[in-house]
């Protein structure tokens, strides 16, 4: 599947620390960006009361974010220019290792073969961000736990992490666009 990765930049980190407010600022730069798999599965399936949400089937959800985070990564292979990703394929892996979940070989292929740009950068728990609501019921602590089993996916994985500032989205933007080499 890899083609042209080099081009795809993931965001990465725990729920909460201000991820999908800097991929909605890319998009509203002007950039490809892809939806969260986790957030809108969720909608889906509280929507037509379905089994795979991560406090009923976090097996199923897995899968299904899987899925979601693939058909993202084979939607950009097909558009020109930078992709940014709100998570990756990478974090499936991490959710069933945080969940101490069995990691199925599909899973772990998945994550090899799925290649994003050697720069991966990592959003890193913001207390003063972050909230719950219905679709983000974690605590602050399991945050901070899901963005450590994250980060150290992404690390086995060959990737180097570049840490967020904790910092107004606009600074943030501009972080990413120079270190991208987009600005």
């Amino acid at each position: 599947m890899q083609n042209n990765s080099d081009r795809f930049f993931v965001l990465t980190g725990g729920p909460g620390s201000g991820k999908t407010a800097l991929i909605e600022a890319l998009r509203r730069a002007g950039f490809a960006t892809s939806v969260e798999a986790g957030r809108g599965i969720i909608r889906d399936q509280s929507a037509i009361g379905g089994p795979a949400l991560p406090w009923s089937d976090r097996a199923l959800f897995t899968e299904l974010m899987l899925s979601w985070e693939m058909r993202s990564y084979q939607a950009a292979i097909e558009q020109e220019g930078p992709v940014f990703f709100d998570r990756g394929v990478p974090d499936t892996l991490g959710y069933l290792r945080l969940c101490g979940l069995a990691v199925p070989d599909h899973v772990g292929i998945a994550a090899k073969r799925c290649r994003y740009n050697p720069r991966v950068f990592v959003a890193p728990p913001w207390p003063e961000i972050f909230t719950q609501d219905e679709e983000r019921k974690q605590t602050l602590d399991e945050a901070e736990r899901t963005c450590h089993a994250l980060v150290g996916v992404y690390a086995e994985l060959g990737y180097e992490l570049v840490w967020l500032p904790l910092a107004p989205v606009e600074t943030r933007l501009r972080f990413m666009l120079d270190e991208t080499g987009l600005a």
